[in-house]
């Protein structure tokens, strides 16, 4: 029979002792928490894209964290002033941005002086969804197809011409213009609304414009939709091809959101602060919602992120250079 000797505890104590106790801490620690309250720093007015998205997650991450997280309006021209505030906040969390295209990737390319660096001042935390464009044109425009729309143009040089708002929508235009190598004029409008009204109207040709938004006028056959900007069908409109399957490989250009917080915020709040954007994001009613409104869910990394605003930034500049667009 075999005997089992009990062993003392002492070495065993002993050796526990010489393992460093932050190393033990460290073992069981909890995330890293939050500030009492976090603030979501928008460039736009209510009820725009970045806008809704932080009003659709900021309630949320507030019930699952504990933290009263608050939406902040700093409208100004392309978002430089709520850029900027956030790059200038305290890196510790309680000041975050949903930063879009604009904001970190066209301003990059269209200012000769930006006092910030959408690539080198941020901490990303997650892009969150993204939206492509719509291409629709007036009923008048014999084209029922981005390459019927590509064939047209080549016919009649300088004819045609596309409604756009702001930089973002004249560099979509631009993008399309160079691949298929078409002349169109851009027609200057003071928003996205104003632009899809003035095709509505028969002012101008042709906009790239939410589909959402103007869903009913191509149900009433007022408009007509010929693709979309992104690389995906969009599911409301699984039947419109994208504009790259219309013979322009490669063509993506879409609007996007993400989170952002100041440069030196550490890596342990940032990586926390993704994880409950991340949770959030992916509750059912939240993801219904995005989709509903035309919205493709990502809730990606922060180096994914990261690496798309450093992207998007080049991107922005060739096609700018390439179509002569002037610096401001």
């Amino acid at each position: 029979m075999t005997r089992f000797r009990r062993l003392s505890p002492l070495p065993f104590l002993a050796a526990l002792a010489l393992y460093p106790a932050g190393a033990r801490a460290q073992d069981s620690a909890a995330p890293p928490s939050l500030p009492k309250q976090v603030r979501i720093v928008t460039a736009s007015i209510g009820g725009t894209g970045p806008d809704f998205i932080a009003r659709l997650i900021a309630p949320r991450m507030g019930e699952a964290s504990r933290v009263n997280v608050i939406v902040e309006n700093r409208p100004s021209v392309n978002g430089i002033v709520a850029a900027l505030f956030t790059a200038r906040a305290a890196p510790d969390g309680s000041v975050i941005m949903m930063g879009n295209a604009g904001t970190h990737a066209i301003n990059a390319a269209l200012y000769k002086k930006l006092d910030y660096d959408p690539a080198n001042d941020f901490a990303a935390i997650s892009e969150i969804a993204s939206t492509p464009l719509a291409l629709v044109v007036h009923p008048v425009v014999p084209a029922k197809s981005v390459t019927e729309l590509i064939a047209l143009a080549r016919k009649a040089p300088g004819k045609l011409n596309v409604a756009v708002a702001g930089a973002a929508g004249e560099l979509m235009g631009n993008a399309l213009m160079l691949q298929a190598k078409i002349d169109m004029k851009n027609v200057p409008y003071k928003g996205g609304s104003q632009a899809a009204l003035a095709v509505l109207a028969g002012e101008a040709d042709m906009v790239f414009t939410s589909y959402v938004v103007i869903a009913p006028h191509i149900a009433a056959g007022k408009m007509r939709v010929l693709g979309v900007s992104s690389a995906r069908r969009m599911p409301q409109i699984p039947e419109v091809p994208t504009i790259a399957e219309n013979g322009l490989p490669g063509y993506e250009h879409e609007q996007w959101y993400g989170l952002f917080a100041p440069a030196k915020t550490p890596a342990p709040v940032v990586h926390a602060l993704h994880r409950e954007v991340s949770r959030v994001v992916g509750l059912a009613e939240v993801n219904e919602r995005l989709v509903i409104t035309g919205h493709r869910v990502i809730a990606g990394t922060p180096q994914q992120l990261s690496d798309k605003v450093r992207r998007e930034i080049a991107k922005t500049r060739q096609i700018m250079v390439a179509s002569g667009m002037q610096q401001q």
